[in-house]
């Protein structure tokens, strides 16, 4: 992939990361089976990583500080998006003040000065998107003129990004 097509990429990704407000947070747990929830995405300017907000003893927690590896994936109208990396987590309150907004206060009553929150710093290695633009009726018809040609469906693009 060249340096112009990469670029592209990484402009696709923050842009499908943009219009996603809950993601799935995939880790591992001490087992080695992977786990996943859904996590409210902090910071929508995607510059390689993201942010969630979370219980400093939550099991997502302990799983990300016995083994950093994770998971996000996003979904959104005909995009698809999994974004690799690794994880840590912060006890940073000028970040968190930085990120904080009012849809957080569900989970964190106290605000920011809630006890053990804590922030998830997952900075992303590689990227792969699915994009399938146009309407759910397009992509329908394109399934069905493939099924009736008995070709493969084309209906967008798909490509690893380097982050």
């Amino acid at each position: 992939m060249t340096s112009d097509e990469n670029q592209a990429g990484r402009a696709k990704v923050a842009e499908i990361v943009k219009d996603v407000q809950i993601a799935m947070l995939t880790t591992i747990d001490d087992d080695g089976h992977l786990v996943s929830r859904p996590m409210a995405v902090q910071q929508v300017e995607f510059d390689g990583d993201l942010w969630f907000v979370s219980d400093g003893d939550a099991r997502k927690v302990n799983q990300i500080r016995h083994g950093a590896r994770t998971n996000v994936s996003f979904s959104s109208n005909g995009a698809w998006l999994s974004i690799a990396g690794d994880a840590q987590v912060l006890n940073d309150r000028q970040k968190l003040d930085e990120l904080w907004n009012p849809a957080l206060s569900a989970w964190f009553p106290d605000g920011p000065d809630t006890p053990g929150i804590a922030l998830v710093k997952i900075h992303a290695d590689t990227a792969e998107y699915w994009d399938a633009p146009g309407s759910k009726v397009t992509t329908l018809i394109s399934y069905v003129k493939a099924k009736v040609k008995g070709e493969r469906a084309e209906v967008g693009e798909n490509k690893v990004v380097d982050l």
